[in-house]
Formats: C-alpha cells, structure tokens, sequence
C-alpha cells in the first residue's frame, strides 16, 4: 500500500507539472494565431488512452508516462513532422510568426514552472506557516564529525551565527554547508566559551566527497520513541519511552553514542541494553540485524523545542519568492557534484523521484515535493540542448541577434542530436535507478 501511495502522489504531481508546463506554451501559441495540432499529457507513440478533437486541437493522454508536448503546427519538434516542413509556410505555423513572438512561446513552459513553485511555496506558508528550530531551540548541541572537530568544533556545541548572523533554523546547516557559501560559524562550547570558526572554501567537496552529509547531528537523548514491528528490539521486549542507559555496561547519555555502538557491533553475540522504563531498570539482549540496527528510534521532543510562525497573505507572498529563489539557487548550486566520480553515480531517474514521496498522503509534504520539481523542471527545460525549450531559445534568440535564421535542416539535426542526447542521460538516471533497486541501495 505504501509504494501505491508514492506512485499515487507521483503521477499526480507529475500531471500536474506537465499540463501547466504544456499550457505554458499553448496559451501564447493561441494568442499568436499559432496553430496548436496535438496536447497531450505523457506520450502517446503508436496509440492512446484517450483522445479527442476540439477545434483545430487534439487533447488526449498518452500512455508513456515520461511526460507530454504540445505539437505546434510548423515547428522542429519531438515529432520531426518533415512532411510538413517541406510544405510552403502557412500563415498560421510557428515558423511564419515573428522571432519575438516565437521567443515567448518558447518561453512560456518554463515561465509558468517558475510562477507556479513561486505560488505553492506562497500558499505552504500561508496555509502552514513554517516550522523552524532556532539556535537556542537545541537543549544539548551538536554532535560533530572527526573532520570538523580539527576546524576546532566539539561534540555537544551550539550553534549560534552562521555568516555573522543568527540562523532561523539550525537544523538545515547541513545542506547550507554543502550547497552554500559559508564563511564562519559561531559556536558556544560545552564549557561556555564563545568562538567563531573559519569554514575552508572548498568545505561542499569535501563533505561530498567523503560521503559525510551530516558534519553536524543534534545530539537527542536516549529516549526509545518508536520500536519497529517485527525489530530485533521489538522482539527483545523493547517498548517506547524506554531510555537507554547503558550498552554492554558503557554508560550512554546521548542517542549518537547509542547508535555508535550499534552500528560498529561485529560478530554473533548479542548487545547487552540497560533499561529505564517507569521507575525500574531493565535489562535486555538484542542482535542487530545485518544492516547494524535493531530498529528504533529516538524521541524528537525531550532534545529540541521547535518553533514556529504563521503568516498572513501578503506576509507569504515575498517568502515565497524567496523559497523559490534559494531553491532555485541550490539545485543549481548540487551541479558542481554530478560532474564528480560519485555524482555520476547519484543520478537518479523516476524511481528516485518518486521515492521522495511519502508512504502516508500528506497534502503539505506533496506541495513542497511539487514545488521543487516544478523549479527543477523549469531549470531543467532552460539548459541549452536541442530538444529543450532552452534550444529552441538559444537559436531564436541567435536568429534575433544576428537576423539569419537557422535552416530547416540544421534545426532538424539538432533536433535529432538534442534528443539522443536526452534518451541517452534518461537511459543513464533509470539504469542507476534499477541497479539500486537490484541491489537494495534503496
């Protein structure tokens, strides 16, 4: 039921994005007298789900569902129509219309993704504020890694300027030290002293590279807050609310240690887990299973106070600018690693973007996950590659430029280039993708 739930979410999210993306370019098409031939939701190569001519237009739904097109009457597009480009131009076709006018088409897709992450980011924070855990929300620190501890970090620091300012969620440094620039981050030591440290330039790469994409964890109490069905703990007598106490006798007083321990247990014999349940001590033995967990969790509540802020209409509008803009920045910004050894690797195809979904229908978790993906797939449609919008722009705007019109001819080469390019990088995503799910990296 959990993976219906995320395909549900999936194709819904992903219709969406395509229809809007698609009327994007229809609606300046018509507006231009542009003839528009086909829409269609996903592809329909050889036959379709459903079909049906209004006007001079074919709506229908295809049965491939990789995503859609608007077939545009005189233009070098996915469906390399020859037999209509060897006709004379007719009034009514892409290629007679001005380059302006052709720019605005071309345009109009990835004007309309932008727009709508803009306005699902505006109605999240209008509809469900925004929760956040400020520096002084984190009772016990940071745990940090060996690395940052030679920058001269220490398990259990606070966290309270990243930049020379106060942060309004801590919890995100993570991703702000792999993805933005940071320069310093003050920090207040277990002993009280105050210190600002300087962060190396190069800091992203080399969390990437290590594969440590979480220099700093908060660190929680040891308090059991939810036991796995069917978990080597659940079937050890492990219950929520437990707290841990001790591990094999070595005392634990913050769930990173606890997790530690689990996770470098070698060989047969079970681990040895002190108790405190009510006002008793227990004892139990528990095996890890062969992934080094025994499946619990901690509990969120008793280590953090989290906060929150609602806002009004006209307060969301410019935050929600804002939350597209630093999207939109970032995922430009995780570019720097798919050029690497391990970003290559990292790629995914619809598997993983359909894994970001959640197994439960959470209706403001769908509108975030759809948000981004409709920035992403503006960004994406930009790229100047023949076959994306962002290749019809680059040679209009040429045309614009210098007044000499690409040929037909080169337009349908690039056209088929664009597009082998395409086919071969989604080969490549979904083939990381079904080698993962072979090999349960998933």
């Amino acid at each position: 039921m959990d993976t219906y739930i995320k395909i549900a979410q999936f194709l819904l999210s992903l219709s969406l994005l395509i229809v809007l993306h698609e009327l994007g370019h229809f609606i300046p098409a018509k507006i231009f007298k542009t003839r528009v031939e086909k829409f269609y939701l996903f592809f329909d190569y050889k036959f379709s789900l459903f079909k049906k001519k209004i006007g001079e237009t074919v709506y229908g739904i295809g049965w491939i569902p990789l995503g859609g097109y608007v077939k545009i009457a005189g233009m070098i597009d996915e469906s390399m129509d020859k037999e209509q480009m060897l006709k004379p131009p007719q009034p009514w076709e892409f290629r007679s219309k001005p380059a302006w006018q052709r720019l605005i088409i071309m345009l109009g897709g990835v004007t309309v993704n932008f727009l709508l992450g803009i306005f699902i980011y505006t109605m999240i924070l209008n509809v469900w504020g925004n929760d956040f855990i400020a520096p002084d929300g984190v009772k016990n620190g940071f745990a940090v890694t060996e690395e940052f501890k030679t920058f001269g970090f220490q398990d259990g620091d606070k966290i309270l300027k990243v930049n020379g300012e106060v942060p309004m969620d801590v919890s995100n440094i993570n991703h702000h030290l792999l993805l933005r620039e940071i320069n310093d981050i003050e920090v207040e030591h277990p002993n009280g002293d105050i210190e600002s440290i300087q962060i190396p330039e190069d800091i992203g790469l080399r969390i990437w590279t290590s594969g440590d994409m979480e220099p700093f964890k908060i660190i929680f109490d040891p308090i059991i807050n939810e036991v796995a069905p069917d978990s080597p703990a659940e079937l050890a007598g492990v219950e929520a609310g437990d707290e841990i106490m001790a591990v094999n006798d070595q005392e634990i007083v913050s769930w990173p240690e606890f997790t530690k321990l689990v996770g470098s247990h070698v060989g047969t014999e079970p681990l040895k887990l002190s108790l405190k349940r009510d006002s008793g001590i227990y004892e139990v033995n528990v095996l890890p299973n062969e992934d080094k967990i025994i499946g619990v969790n901690y509990d969120f509540t008793t280590s953090v106070t989290p906060g929150h802020q609602d806002y009004g209409f006209f307060e969301s509008v410019p935050l929600g600018f804002d939350k597209a803009y630093w999207t939109l920045k970032d995922y430009i910004s995780q570019f720097k690693y798919v050029f690497t050894k391990k970003g290559a690797t990292s790629l995914g195809g619809f598997i993983t973007i359909g894994s970001i979904f959640p197994t439960t229908w959470d209706w403001q978790k769908f509108w975030e996950i759809t948000a981004f993906l409709s920035i992403m797939l503006a960004f994406m449609n930009l790229l100047p590659i023949p076959a994306l919008d962002g290749g019809h722009v680059v040679f209009t705007l040429y045309e614009m430029i210098t007044g000499h019109k690409p040929s037909d001819k080169f337009l349908e080469y690039a056209q088929i280039t664009g597009f082998v390019i395409l086919m071969g990088l989604l080969l490549f995503a979904n083939g990381n993708d079904i080698y993962k799910w072979l090999t349960g990296k998933f």
